[in-house]
């Protein structure tokens, strides 16, 4: 799942972390009821509903696993999407990189070994 799109100071407030948590627990149940359904369901039909019959075997299934992926999803999310410090990165790094001529990209880099390499094989042959 890409970041929340953050937009600071144009009207658009950002997600606070507890919506983005929200947001990933109810995703990550979505998710884990479907997966729920669908392994519930295959074990249902490879091994029978057991003692407690079809509908609590499968929604067992269903429940516990909406529980784990709601709770990995929830977590996930709020780290993902907590980008103030990767924007704070980018800016230092586009900082550095206007301040430092010599922080290229790795095209430039590339041309610069070459062209040192041409200088040293030059002066190592006159």
């Amino acid at each position: 799942m890409p970041p929340v799109p953050q937009n600071h100071g144009h009207g658009f407030e950002s997600p606070s972390i507890w919506q983005k948590m929200k947001m990933g627990a109810l995703m990550g149940g979505g998710v884990g009821l479907t997966i729920g359904f669908i392994f519930g369901s295959w074990s249902i039909i490879r091994h029978g509903a057991g003692p407690r019959g079809l509908m609590a075997t499968l929604s067992q299934y269903m429940l516990s696993s909406a529980a784990t992926f709601s709770f990995f999803l929830s977590i996930g999310s709020v780290i993902r999407s907590d980008s103030p410090l990767a924007i704070r990165m980018e800016a230092m790094q586009h900082q550095l990189a206007a301040s430092n001529p010599l922080i290229r990209s790795k095209l430039q880099s590339a041309q610069i070994i070459r062209a040192r390499w041409q200088q040293e094989k030059y002066q190592s042959e006159n």
